[in-house]
């Protein structure tokens, strides 16, 4: 017995001594490392990449002419320069997909207009919320506008599959067994709504933002119902007890809003849309297809020339004449950029009905307009105010900002300058200003038209090119590519397209 006890005290003391040795080196190791483990955001700060999982799409992010764009894009490279560490999308084609990279901390988190819903709490956190949208049952504007659930039973109903609309329907199925649809994971909100413009299908279900961003493309594709109130759009963030980067994330979001950066953001992408109507839009649709590769290597050498945007040029020449180089205004403006004749002497146009000296002089033109603002005006605000410079003329643009300033707003940013431009038709407002009446309602329409024209004409252009990469992947270079394999047409019939 006395044997046995003094084999236990030996264990017991040999046992002690290698606890207290664990211990001192786990006190070493806090020491060394700032008496804590690192966190998920040290490590991330540390390795110098935060990596996202995304969706790519108009409403999230795309390739436009000078790198990624799109309102999350934005978004998460104002959280990678907040961080001070490079920013790195992962693509997902399967919204699933993004949830299990999270789960799996493949990915330190996801973005792609995420909804927050019950049941994606259960596998991830998520930040607070950025953005609020509502889930809308799509229809075509020439058939029967269903008004609720009922009315979608026994009838063709697509969404994106694993997304939460697929949820939402589920949650309906509850209440409304016969409810059946089709869920599809390789497609967007904008294939949704071209396939109900285009009668693909013949409802669908999007999200309320996706709806009012491309209704000039598809303007077929209208609302019929809601079927959820507005839910909140979030980053989703790894469900793990180290919450340091969805505070992080947090912070930065709140800081993004009271600092008014938010706003502007969404302003930038979403502040722009609904001001083209039906007859518009289709006619923008058919001439995106049939016209503007005619005049593309033009408008790309102005472009270049003058360093702009061959899409900004494109999408505000198309907003002057539809791409027609006779065009011809009430007020004397003609040609391809409807130049006025004192304008036309200005940049040296000769003859206003040659396109080339046309596409040229109106480049260049714009381009004054752009140097002249003053240097403090930065991106995107300087684009859209040298547009309305464009329209209204820089002298009225002066006044308007004056105004702007006068009323507490800020003459450097275009909502601000937005508000104040239809002032200018006030007598109240305008004798007090140095240059007098102007049209500032037609000058707000004229920057949102070319705003709508230029992110339709960007997000095409990058279809365009994959469908181009595709094809020589396939060696089908016989092909002919371009927009007529984009745009359907569909629309070659439309009489009111035939009649303009």
């Amino acid at each position: 017995m006395k044997s046995w006890i003094k084999t236990l005290s030996i264990i017991s003391h040999r046992v002690c001594n290698h606890v207290l040795v664990v211990a001192c080196v786990f006190c070493l190791c806090s020491l060394l490392t700032g008496s804590r483990l690192p966190t998920l955001l040290d490590r991330i700060q540390k390795e110098g990449v935060l990596t996202v999982a995304s969706r790519n799409g108009p409403t999230t992010y795309y390739q436009g002419i000078d790198g990624y764009t799109g309102f999350d894009y934005e978004l998460l490279r104002g959280f990678a320069e907040y961080l001070d560490v490079k920013l790195e999308i992962v693509e997902e084609e399967d919204l699933g997909h993004i949830f299990n990279a999270i789960a799996a901390r493949d990915v330190h988190m996801g973005a792609a207009g995420l909804t927050v819903t019950d049941k994606r709490r259960q596998v991830v956190d998520f930040s607070q919320p950025y953005l609020h949208v509502t889930q809308q049952v799509i229809y075509r504007s020439n058939s029967p506008k269903p008004k609720s659930i009922e009315d979608l039973i026994g009838e063709e109903i697509l969404v994106i599959g694993n997304s939460s609309h697929a949820e939402r329907l589920r949650e309906l199925k509850r209440e409304h067994p016969d409810l059946v649809w089709n869920e599809r994971q390789d497609i967007e909100m904008l294939d949704l709504l071209e396939m109900v413009h285009n009668k693909k299908v013949t409802y669908a279900v999007v999200d309320s933002n996706a709806l009012e961003m491309n209704s000039s493309v598809y303007p077929r594709a209208l609302a019929a119902f809601d079927i959820t109130e507005p839910e909140p759009l979030a980053w989703a963030l790894p469900k793990i007890t180290d919450h340091s980067l969805q505070q992080a994330a947090n912070h930065y979001l709140t800081q993004l809003e009271h600092s008014g950066e938010l706003a502007e953001i969404t302003e930038s992408f979403y502040g722009h849309v609904g001001h083209i109507n039906y007859s518009g839009a289709l006619v923008f649709t058919k001439r995106l297809r049939t016209r503007l590769p005619k005049w593309r290597e033009k408008i790309e050498a102005a472009a270049k020339e003058t360093n702009l945007d061959w899409q900004l040029l494109a999408a505000l020449s198309y907003q002057e004449s539809h791409w027609n180089p006779r065009a011809k205004s009430p007020t004397g403006v003609r040609g391809f950029m409807m130049l006025t004749l004192n304008t036309a002497r200005e940049m040296g146009v000769k003859s206003r009905l040659d396109p080339d000296q046309s596409i040229n002089g109106g480049a260049r033109y714009f381009r004054k307009m752009y140097d002249r603002l003053s240097d403090d005006i930065v991106e995107p605000d300087r684009t859209w105010l040298a547009l309305a410079a464009y329209n209204i003329g820089f002298l009225h643009l002066q006044d308007a900002r004056k105004i702007t300033q006068d009323q507490g707003g800020n003459p450097n940013l275009w909502s601000d300058i937005r508000e104040r431009l239809p002032l200018l038709t006030k007598r109240q407002y305008y004798k007090q200003t140095r240059y007098g009446y102007a049209r500032g309602h037609e000058a707000v329409s004229y920057v949102n038209n070319i705003r709508n024209f230029y992110n339709v004409i960007a997000w095409k252009e990058q279809e365009r090119a994959k469908q181009e990469a595709l094809a020589a992947e396939e060696n089908e270079t016989d092909k002919p590519l371009g927009y007529e394999s984009i745009i359907s047409s569909a629309l070659e019939e439309l009489e009111i397209i035939n009649a303009m």
